[in-house]
């Protein structure tokens, strides 16, 4: 069972590392005003989530690549944050948004079961 949550986990970073590059638009509309650069920080957060997930399939790099998944998990809560406590996410609802901020604690402890 541990296998599928890896295998899981590692789609779901890889994946979503990939959709940086299709939908940047998608990530330049959440990035906080304060986070300068937000063009080179959504691609380097695509590389990112791509290098940690794909990491995750080697067991010589399982665990940095866990310990990459929780620092990114926990740089992004600004981005939850943001959206959480910004008028321009008005049209989402705002049980949704504090939703993504416990899925945030969630993964992380994900991430540490492979660390």
């Amino acid at each position: 069972m541990q296998n599928i949550g890896l295998y899981l986990m590692s789609l779901l970073y890889t994946a979503a590392g990939i959709y940086h590059f299709v939908k940047p638009k998608f990530y330049l509309a959440i990035m906080p005003p304060y986070i300068p650069n937000h063009k080179l920080m959504v691609l380097l957060s695509g590389i990112a989530e791509v290098i940690c997930g794909v990491g995750l399939l080697f067991t010589a790099t399982r665990s940095l690549s866990a310990w990459g998944i929780i620092a990114m998990l926990l740089i992004f809560f600004t981005v939850h944050i943001y959206m959480v406590t910004s008028d321009k996410f008005h049209k989402l609802p705002k049980a949704a948004l504090w939703g993504r901020i416990v899925l945030q604690f969630l993964f992380i402890y994900w991430a540490y079961c492979y660390v």
